[in-house]
Formats: C-alpha cells, sequence, structure tokens
C-alpha cells in the first residue's frame, strides 16, 4: 500500500511539474508574440508620433486589445481597439452623417481612449477604460453599420499629436458659434493646454432648434442645492441670481448667486447638463421660486463642435482639416 501511495505522489508531482513546464513555456511564447507584435505596431509608427500607454497588450492584426467594463452587460470584455473605436463612434455620432465628420470623430474617440489609458484609472477596478458615459465615452455598439465600419477603418492607428504627445480631444455637440477653452468652459485646473483655442465654428443649420436655442427652468431649491454642490454657501434657496464673468466666447463664467459667485460650469453638471445645456446663455431669471435660463449651443464647448464637424464635412473639408481647424499646432499621427 504503501509503495502504492508512493508512485502515485510521484506521479502527481510529475505532472505538476509538466503542467508548470508547460504554462512556463506558453508564457515565453506569449511574451514572444507580444514583443513580436509590438515591433510590428512600432515599424507602423509615425516618426515622432504620440507614445502608446505602457502595458498595452496587442492582438493578431499590430494593434492594441484593451479590457472594457460594459455597464450595459456589467462584465468585463476584452475587446481590440479599433472594434472599441467603433462602439465609441456609433454612441457618439449618427452613422448616417458626412464621412469626414465620422473619421474625424474617430480620430478623437482614438486619442481619447489612449490618453485616458496613459493617464487615469477606470473606476471600475481590472477595467483599463468602461462604457460609463460618467468616465468615458458614449458606446453603442449595435448603432455601428458599414459606414462606420470605413470611418474607423480608414483613420485606423491616427490619433491627435501636440508636440509628439497625446492631447486632451475634446468634444461636444453644438458650440453655439464659438468654441470655448477649458478653463473656462469645463472649470479644468490643469490650465488651458496650448493646442485649445477659440473659433468661429460654422455649426450645421441641419442641427435641431433644441440645442440652437434652448430654455430650461429649475425650482430655486434645485439651484441652491447644484450651487451647495460646488462649494458655495448660498443657503437653502434661491433668492437673487445674475450672470458673472463671462469668457472671450461670451460664455458664462460664474453666475452670482445670494451674492456668492459660484462655477458656471460645475453648476451645470450638479443641476443637469441635458437641460442645462451650454453656459453660452443669454439671460437667467428668478420668478415665484422658479429659474429659468435661456441659451444657445449644447456642451461644454471645448475642442471640436460635431455640429461644426457636420458643416466642414458637407462643404469637402476632409477629417484632418476638421480636426486641426479645431485644435491649434497639432498634426494626425499613426500609432500602429
Amino acid at each position: 500500500m504503501k509503495k502504492r501511495i508512493a508512485a502515485l505522489v510521484a506521479a502527481l508531482l510529475t505532472l505538476a511539474a509538466l503542467t508548470a513546464c508547460q504554462q512556463s513555456a506558453a508564457s515565453q511564447m506569449d511574451e514572444a508574440e507580444q514583443a513580436a507584435l509590438r515591433q510590428q505596431a512600432a515599424a507602423a509608427r509615425d516618426a515622432g508620433a504620440p507614445a502608446l500607454p505602457e502595458g498595452l497588450a496587442f492582438g493578431g492584426d499590430g494593434a492594441p486589445v484593451i479590457t472594457i467594463y460594459n455597464t450595459t452587460s456589467e462584465d468585463y470584455e476584452d475587446v481590440a481597439i479599433e472594434d472599441y473605436v467603433m462602439g465609441v463612434l456609433a454612441g457618439e455620432m449618427r452613422n448616417d452623417w458626412p464621412m469626414e465628420a465620422l473619421k474625424a470623430q474617430a480620430i478623437l474617440a482614438r486619442t481619447f481612449v489612449l490618453k485616458f489609458i496613459s493617464e487615469k484609472e477606470s473606476k471600475y477596478p481590472g477595467a483599463q477604460i468602461s462604457t460609463d458615459i460618467s468616465e468615458a465615452q458614449a458606446y453603442a455598439p449595435e448603432a455601428i453599420n458599414d459606414r462606420i465600419r470605413k470611418a474607423v477603418n480608414d483613420t485606423r492607428g491616427l490619433v491627435l499629436s501636440a508636440d509628439g504627445e497625446l492631447p486632451y480631444a475634446w468634444f461636444h455637440a453644438h458650440s453655439g458659434g464659438r468654441t470655448e477653452l477649458p478653463v473656462e468652459g469645463l472649470s479644468y485646473e490643469g490650465g488651458n493646454p496650448g493646442y485649445t483655442q477659440i473659433v468661429d465654428s460654422p455649426d450645421s443649420d441641419s442641427a435641431p432648434t433644441s440645442v440652437k436655442q434652448w430654455e430650461a427652468t429649475f425650482t430655486a431649491e434645485e439651484v441652491a442645492a447644484a450651487a451647495r454642490e460646488t462649494g458655495a454657501g448660498v443657503g437653502e434657496t434661491v433668492n437673487s441670481i445674475e450672470l458673472g464673468r463671462k469668457s472671450e466666447s461670451g460664455r458664462t463664467v460664474t453666475f452670482l448667486i445670494n451674492g456668492r459667485e459660484v462655477s458656471a460650469p460645475n453648476l451645470r453638471v450638479n443641476l443637469d447638463s441635458a437641460r442645462l445645456k451650454s453656459t453660452l446663455l443669454d439671460s437667467v431669471s428668478l420668478e415665484n421660486g422658479k429659474v429659468t435660463f435661456k441659451g444657445r449651443g449644447y456642451g461644454h464647448g471645448v475642442g471640436m463642435s460635431q455640429w461644426g464637424a457636420y458643416a466642414l464635412a458637407s462643404e469637402g473639408q476632409s477629417a484632418e482639416d476638421i480636426v486641426t481647424y479645431y485644435f491649434r499646432d497639432v498634426t494626425v499621427a499613426r500609432v500602429w
């Protein structure tokens, strides 16, 4: 009996050793394969193009594969980055829009995800990015069609480059005629990067009236609560409100609420950025316990206007023309 047990133990140890060797060999093969794929990507990369985030895995086509957390399926997925960009493009822009506008958005979407992975951590542990709009970009793979595929395939590996670095690829729906800088439009605390600028934006007349000119009403208590979330001690309700400091583009940078200064971009987000569509405001009024904002445009106004891209593409401008119109001193570079 003892001999049989000893033989069984020896066999198990041998099997374990073989398995470990096989796993080690597989790991070495994986590492060698990944090294070859990284070399393949590097060979396709433009000279002076932005560096890719460290630790990226690569697929057989020489492009990165990323781990995303899908909030719809509530699961983690390993997705080819170009497939992820297709889902983002379908979520951020209608799939029947002019092709060069779609391509411009694809370049920004690809830049955005690489910038996110290089600098931030997803709030979903184990993911490099998620489909949660509060931290990343819209994602609608069900809306992918042949036009979305063409826009992404035709811009494969292309990103914005600002002096050889990945810039923040900001974009918004409708500028109201003029774009904005990040400090004023987003309360961005990192200063206004040199690649951002204010430009006149030819937002298309095809845009719905609801984004060209709009009105939004909230209770005085709702506005006061949103203001308190910014850290302003305004009390429980709004007794007075007026437009405060304005930016060069004409957007409201601050409100004066009950005599206290309140960040306009932060108040917009805290209230409801889908209703208070922008800070490009014509007026604000308080009557019968209700605060009414009247304004133009949709979004923070920083970077590329999507309806502006629509108009420029309709006029025959290329995707590169579009992104370099909205961002200053940038180039479009290939990173794989």
